[in-house]
């Protein structure tokens, strides 16, 4: 009988975000001073800041437990994503693009949490002086991802809803 092929050969794509997700971190290390903005739109600066925390500075103000906590829920989300892309078919796209950005996107701050003891973070939206929490490429790789899963799960409900 032969093997099923899985949807692991989208693991390219985790791989892909990790790497850009690497190199602009380490460019923005290079090229910005902590904390000072370069003006880039009127609404978007480069900004190098580190997260000790987790999304919107979650617990950044705690006593280093957190690094790991937060370790800990990376490496159980990552390997729960690789199982969920080993059990998907290789013909879907949507799904497994999604998991994988997803996955990439952890990894990339996984990596941060054990190199440094935080997440480096440099791209800054704001208006006027409300500003948005600071990002990287790996958050924006998980927000894209959690919105293409979204619309996998809207796709599954309006191809259910056709067939009843």
């Amino acid at each position: 009988m032969a093997a099923k092929k899985s949807a692991l050969i989208w693991l390219w794509l985790a791989l892909a975000v990790f790497v850009v997700d690497f190199a602009t971190k380490q460019l923005a290390e290079n090229m910005l001073n902590y904390g000072q903005a370069v003006n880039l739109l009127p609404v978007l600066d480069f900004t190098l800041l580190y997260n000790p925390g987790a999304a919107f500075s979650f617990l950044a103000d705690q006593g280093g437990w957190q690094r790991w906590f937060f370790t800990a829920i990376s490496v159980g989300v990552s390997l729960m994503l690789i199982i969920w892309l080993k059990r998907l078919p290789r013909g879907q796209v949507l799904l497994p693009s999604a998991l994988s950005l997803i996955l990439g996107g952890a990894i990339g701050n996984l990596f941060d949490r054990l190199v440094y003891g935080h997440v480096v973070d440099f791209i800054s939206v704001h208006w006027d002086k409300s500003y948005f929490p600071a990002f990287n490429i790996a958050d924006s790789a998980i927000t894209v991802g959690a919105v293409l899963m979204a619309l996998d799960v809207l796709r599954e409900m309006k191809q259910e809803k056709k067939q009843a």
